[in-house]
């Protein structure tokens, strides 16, 4: 069974930093393409990061610079680096296995003015 379990979310101030969290059980974190989500109230859920099975990392426009996708193999997770946060970056963040589509049920973030 696969699952995906992000946590780390939580309320910062703008310009603060959080980490995010995605622990992945059931398959290997390096043998799938994993990316970050968020979704925002009435707006559509926007991709903002994703890591390859080979390592490479691409990133929405709107957070390069500002947040990093990473990976620990031994740990089975993936990490969202999430810095000089903006009001905008407000919303619930998933993590997806995108090859075998396992979603993960989301953290929120809220990034107060």
């Amino acid at each position: 069974q696969v699952q995906l379990v992000e946590s780390g979310g939580g309320l910062v101030q703008t310009g603060g930093s959080l980490r995010l969290s995605c622990a992945v059980s059931g398959i290997t974190v390096s043998s799938d393409m994993i990316d970050w989500y968020r979704q925002a109230p009435g707006k559509q859920r926007e991709l903002v990061a994703t890591i390859t099975s080979g390592g490479r990392t691409s990133y929405a426009a709107s957070v390069q610079g500002r947040f990093t996708i990473s990976r620990d193999n031994a740990k089975n997770t993936v990490y969202l680096q999430m810095n000089r946060l903006k009001p905008e970056d407000t919303a619930v963040y998933l993590c997806r296995a995108r090859v075998r589509n396992y979603w993960g049920q989301g953290t929120q973030v809220t990034v107060s003015s």
